[in-house]
């Protein structure tokens, strides 16, 4: 399946798939995914659902997609909370023009997914907007400071929500981000306990391994859910 480029708000955005679909999967993406782009909506395409997909890029990935200001974790680039600005984005330009472009139905089933910070994002996004009919966060980084407490707070809102997270990835010896795999086994009981439809699937490996096909994987699995 070959990528058109779409300038939605003077970003290039790759789009994938066809019109008239049943499902639009948003996904936001920094410039180290673009070459594994094409692999990821291969595996996505073993589906034999009708979807458009959308890759956007953001420009600065720690800032577009941290819901809140937070310090640095690892180097030196702390994070600057501007996942409002992003969600803004997304509900205000990118999904009516997709929507308007591709002649989407009205009842279009969305799906916000992403690897890491960007399924971080999906996951927060989901406590913002009732928006989206499942959400795909593939080793989403929900060991970001203080994401547990705020969620407890204002829970998601989206009723079909698969989680993932690499075996090797807490083992980690940076304090905060060792919290990881704790923080996402407390999130899928309390997303089970109240009634979601949720999945925590495990991959061997750590943060880094096969992240376009774990993507693939969660987007697949919210689709076939989300029937």
């Amino acid at each position: 399946m070959s990528a058109q480029t779409m300038l939605i708000g003077n970003r290039p955005c790759r789009i994938y798939g066809e019109a008239h679909a049943e499902y639009l999967l948003l996904q936001m993406t920094g410039e180290h995914e673009v070459q594994s782009m094409d692999d990821e909506v291969a595996a996505i395409a073993q589906s034999n659902r009708k979807y458009l997909f959308a890759a956007i890029p953001v420009e600065s990935w720690n800032d577009a997609l941290s819901p809140w200001e937070a310090p640095a974790v690892w180097g030196k680039q702390g994070f600057g909370g501007n996942a409002g600005d992003t969600l803004r984005f997304l509900t205000e330009q990118v999904i009516p023009t997709l929507e308007q472009q591709f002649h989407l139905p009205e009842n279009v089933k969305i799906i916000l997914g992403g690897y890491s910070l960007a399924g971080l994002f999906a996951l927060w996004a989901s406590t913002q907007a009732n928006l989206f009919c499942g959400i795909a966060a593939a080793s989403p980084s929900v060991w970001f400071p203080g994401w547990m407490e705020f969620e407890q707070q204002r829970p998601i809102q989206t009723q079909h929500i698969y989680l993932s997270l690499g075996d090797k990835e807490e083992h980690t010896k940076n304090a905060v981000m060792a919290a990881v795999g704790d923080n996402i086994r407390t999130l899928h009981s309390r997303l089970i306990e109240r009634g979601a439809d949720c999945a925590l699937e495990w991959n061997s490996g750590g943060h880094f391994k096969d992240a376009d096909l774990r993507t693939a994987k969660a987007f697949r699995w919210v689709m076939e859910e989300s029937r």
